[in-house]
C-alpha cells in the first residue's frame, strides 16, 4: 500500500540520477584500470563515457521542451554538465595514459579511489535530493571533502614529480605524468562544482 502512494521522482531528477549512476560506474572502471591496467576496464570506461553523453543529450532535449521544472533550469543544466564533465575527465585520464605510454602511479591510484568515493556521494545526494534535501546536502559536503583530498594528493604528486629531475628523458616523463595528474585534478574540480550545485538547490527548496 505504501508503494502505491510513494511520490515518484521527477523526470529530470531521474535523468540526473542516471547520469550520476553512469558516472559512478565509470569511476569504478577508472579505479580498476589504474590498479590493474586491464584493457576491459578501459573499454568499460569508454562505454560509460558514451552512455553519459547520451543521457545528457536526452536531458537537454527534454529540458528544452519543458516549461515547469522541479528546480531552476540553470541548476538542472549545471548539475548535468558537471557530472558529465567528471566522467569525461576520467575517460581522458585513461586516454592520456595510453597515448603518452606511461604507467599509473600510486598517486593516481589514490586519486582515483577518492574520486570513486566522491562519485558515490554525488549519486546518493541526487537520489535523496527531492525527498530528503538535508541528507542530500550531507552527501554533497562529503563529496566536497573527498574532492579536496584529491587536490591534496595532486599537490603531493606534483611536489614528488619535480623533486628529482635528472636529464631530458626524465623531464619528458615528468611532463607526461603531470598531464595525467591534471586530468584527475580537473575531475575533482568538476565534482566539487556538482556538489556546490546540489547545495545551492537545497538552499532554494528548503
Amino acid at each position: 500500500m505504501n508503494r502505491i502512494f510513494k511520490k515518484r521522482q521527477n523526470i529530470f531528477v531521474q535523468q540526473i540520477l542516471q547520469q550520476a549512476q553512469v558516472a559512478l560506474e565509470g569511476m569504478d572502471a577508472l579505479k580498476t584500470y589504474l590498479t590493474t591496467q586491464d584493457p576491459a576496464a578501459a573499454a568499460l570506461l569508454d562505454t560509460k563515457e558514451k552512455e553519459g553523453d547520451e543521457a545528457r543529450r536526452i536531458l537537454i532535449d527534454d529540458l528544452n521542451k519543458t516549461f515547469v521544472t522541479p528546480f531552476d533550469r540553470e541548476d538542472i543544466f549545471a548539475l548535468s554538465r558537471t557530472i558529465d564533465d567528471v566522467l569525461d575527465y576520467a575517460y581522458s585520464t585513461v586516454s592520456e595514459l595510453q597515448i603518452l605510454k606511461v604507467a599509473p602511479t600510486p598517486f593516481m591510484q589514490t586519486m582515483a579511489a577518492l574520486l570513486r568515493d566522491a562519485a558515490n556521494e554525488l549519486f546518493m545526494a541526487v537520489n535523496t535530493l527531492e525527498e530528503h534535501p538535508a541528507v542530500a546536502n550531507d552527501h554533497a559536503q562529503r563529496a566536497k571533502a573527498l574532492e579536496n583530498r584529491v587536490e591534496g594528493v595532486y599537490r603531493e604528486a606534483l611536489a614528488d614529480l619535480f623533486s628529482g629531475a635528472e636529464d631530458i628523458p626524465h623531464v619528458i616523463k615528468m611532463l607526461k605524468l603531470r598531464e595525467v595528474y591534471r586530468h584527475l585534478s580537473n575531475a575533482a574540480d568538476r565534482g566539487d562544482e556538482a556538489a556546490n550545485v546540489i547545495a545551492d538547490i537545497v538552499v532554494k527548496i528548503a
